[in-house]
């Protein structure tokens, strides 16, 4: 039920527009002037304030922009008994929904009480995701609590409130993006874009039209002018991932772009200006690409003002059993199964894998093993046999369980199940079980799956 506010110092329009209002269905609140009108807003969940212009302690004019700033989600209708076009005009401005004279109300409040009541929802909902969207991209969505992770957490905090450029270095699937994100989120340019691009799944000439643009003409099929990414992301953060991959001529305008603030289009001799922040990532040695002339020395000193080293997962094998948690939580939901736990002995043959790929292939790994298992339990049957094997090797030497026929047979069924579940998307399977597609190929004719 939507709630609605009326101010007005006049009892008897207060109580016919309650009156009216009530019968269709909508809870009624009323004030006799701005103060009080204040402290409903305060103390109850309202959705549209229809206020009178001019009252014994202020101006409704005025008043809208005050319920706009502090209660962003409520519509304001205002009503006066003599309407001039600057009042209105100032009140749309001030965030006003609309401006009525007295006498025109009885027939026209209702289906603004309505268009204000569909506007007053979207306003919540717009105001909903944006808190899920910050929740999912601030530092409390990083998952973990062992030392080394809370370091590089605190360092990241601290460079967030700065306009420093950031240098993330770590492997690959450490999170660098998402701390990235979480540093962009708790920075005074998070109401602006965050854009993010990956300076390795581009050819040269792809990578700096992505990054810089082009005029119209620059080449062939450039029909019009396009806004690159620094242009784009102007006044928000831009975050270059394997930022090691870079073309050294790129380098040189990217060097400018930190310097300067200014770059060229593809095929413009014009500077465009830009005001971003910077944060780049990369799972190389820079120092050491810079001895083999792979990256420029000068643009390794404008970027590595503040370095944050992400650690692997090694490292941080208490985050590990958080993390399955976390994955088992969303892979169940999204895959529609009940599956609450895991066992001992999945467990602790995560802890004692390596974790080449950190935390993207933990992800990967809980998202498998959740296709596989019909268990409401998580076991080592559903892990890929390079991990189980940890486990099933000593169990081999302790009990002699496990033969090469039933270490087959698992593998097979593991195919079969995965195949299943993509509905014979092969490309899709090899994928799920990080195998190459043409060693699937093989293991199918190899197990004779149909």
């Amino acid at each position: 039920m939507n709630t609605i506010l009326i101010i007005d110092d006049e009892e008897k329009i207060r109580s016919l527009l309650s009156r009216i209002i009530s019968l269709e269905g909508f809870e009624v609140f009323e004030a006799s002037n701005l103060k009080t009108g204040l402290k409903r807003l305060e103390v109850s969940e309202i959705d549209i304030v229809i206020c009178d212009v001019k009252l014994p302690d202020g101006n409704g004019v005025e008043f809208s922009k005050i319920i706009k700033d502090k209660f962003p989600v409520v519509e304001t209708i205002l009503l006066t008994a003599f309407g001039n076009i600057p009042d209105g005009v100032m009140a749309i401005k001030n965030g006003a929904f609309d401006y009525i004279t007295k006498g025109d109300d009885n027939t026209k409040i209702l289906p603004l009480v309505y268009k204000a009541a569909e506007k007053a929802a979207l306003n919540k909902r717009v105001l909903q995701l944006e808190k899920q969207l910050e929740n999912k991209h601030s530092f409390n969505s990083i998952i973990g609590k062992s030392e080394v992770l809370i370091s590089s957490i605190d360092s990241a905090k601290k460079v967030a409130v700065t306009d420093a450029t950031v240098l993330l270095t770590g492997e690959t699937g450490t999170g660098k993006e998402v701390f990235a994100q979480a540093i962009h989120q708790a920075s005074k340019r998070s109401n602006k874009n965050f854009i993010a691009v990956n300076c390795s799944a581009f050819g040269k000439d792809l990578l700096e039209n992505e990054l810089f643009g082009h005029k119209a003409g620059a080449f062939t099929g450039a029909v019009k002018d396009s806004k690159g990414i620094f242009e784009e992301a102007n006044l928000g953060t831009v975050f270059l991932d394997e930022i090691g991959e870079m073309p050294l001529d790129l380098q040189a305008k990217l060097l400018r772009v930190l310097e300067s603030g200014e770059f060229l289009k593809v095929g413009d001799s014009k500077s465009v200006k830009t005001d971003v922040r910077i944060i780049a990532a990369t799972n190389r040695d820079l120092e050491l690409e810079i001895e083999k002339g792979n990256f420029r020395e000068d643009l390794y000193y404008r970027i590595n003002i503040f370095k944050i080293n992400l650690p692997s997962l090694r490292e941080r094998s208490p985050d590990i059993a958080l993390l399955v948690d976390f994955f088992l939580k969303t892979f169940s939901r999204k895959i529609g199964k009940n599956i609450s736990e895991v066992s001992t002995d999945y467990l602790k043959a995560l802890k004692n894998h390596k974790w080449k790929g950190n935390i993207r292939e933990l992800r990967n790994v809980i998202e498998r093993s959740v296709i596989l298992t019909d268990s409401p339990i998580l076991d080592i049957e559903s892990l890929p046999t390079d991990i189980s094997e940890n486990i099933s090797e000593k169990n081999q030497k302790e009990n002699n369980l496990m033969s090469a026929f039933s270490m087959a047979s698992a593998e097979r069924m593991q195919i079969q199940k995965v195949l299943n579940h993509t509905k014979g998307n092969k490309a899709e399977t090899a994928r799920l079980l990080e195998i190459g597609i043409a060693t699937l190929y093989r293991k199918i004719e190899e197990y004779k799956i149909s």
